[in-house]
């Protein structure tokens, strides 16, 4: 495992943090019919990827701001992989890739996914040799209520697939994070959180993920 990969005070993401769309074969086919619009005219070929920026991080346990102007954000359960020297994963950790409600699913606009905060990390990881990555599901309580479970066997590229086609036009370096996708609700959308929500994300061995949801940001 890297250094820093946990602490006692908790795992912190040490490097660039990137995260995987439309990876689970339910918001594929529900996507599919537009996939051939303008611009792209067409289904993505390769991974499609955006960033979350060091901005958003926010600890488990910590409250996540909405702005003033939000009245509802949408929430993203990832399992994510933590990478070593030789661009390998090395370790896995819960994130919660917090968004604003759009309907880009190409290219969401960082204004979108990079408010300050928006990243729940789970406070420890756990090595990957202790994690059968493609049989992990991840359950999301909203306020002590289940509102959703997804199955990492239900993904468009295993996480092995993903890897190798993603390194095909770049390399991971060591502390670099890949969450691995997360999975939409049967209408298409997202479980949501308002301010004053909890959102906890859950899976077996692991630590739960918690985080919870104020107003008044500006």
């Amino acid at each position: 495992m890297t250094q820093n990969v946990s602490s006692p005070q908790g795992y912190w993401p040490q490097g660039t943090v990137y995260g995987a769309l439309l990876n689970f074969q339910q918001e594929w086919q529900i996507k599919a019919p537009q996939m051939p619009d303008a611009p792209y005219k067409g289904a993505p070929k390769a991974p499609v990827l955006f960033i979350k920026t060091a901005n958003t991080f926010t600890p488990s346990g910590g409250r996540i701001a909405l702005p003033s102007t939000v009245a509802e954000v949408d929430i993203g359960a990832n399992l994510a992989w933590i990478f070593g020297p030789d661009a390998q994963p090395v370790a896995c950790v819960l994130v919660n890739d917090v968004s604003i409600p759009h309907e880009s699913y190409y290219r969401p606009p960082v204004k979108f996914k990079c408010i300050d905060g928006f990243l729940g990390v789970g406070a420890t990881a756990q090595s990957i040799e202790q994690v059968s990555t493609d049989a992990v599901v991840l359950t999301v309580k909203l306020n002590g209520q289940l509102v959703q479970q997804l199955n990492y066997a239900d993904t468009v590229r295993k996480s092995q697939a993903l890897l190798a086609d993603i390194s095909e036009f770049m390399t991971f370096q060591e502390g670099d994070v890949l969450l691995l996708g997360s999975d939409c609700l049967p209408d298409g959308k997202r479980p949501r959180a308002k301010a004053g929500d909890v959102v906890e994300i859950s899976a077996d061995g692991f630590e739960t993920l918690v985080n919870s949801f104020a107003g008044g940001a500006v």
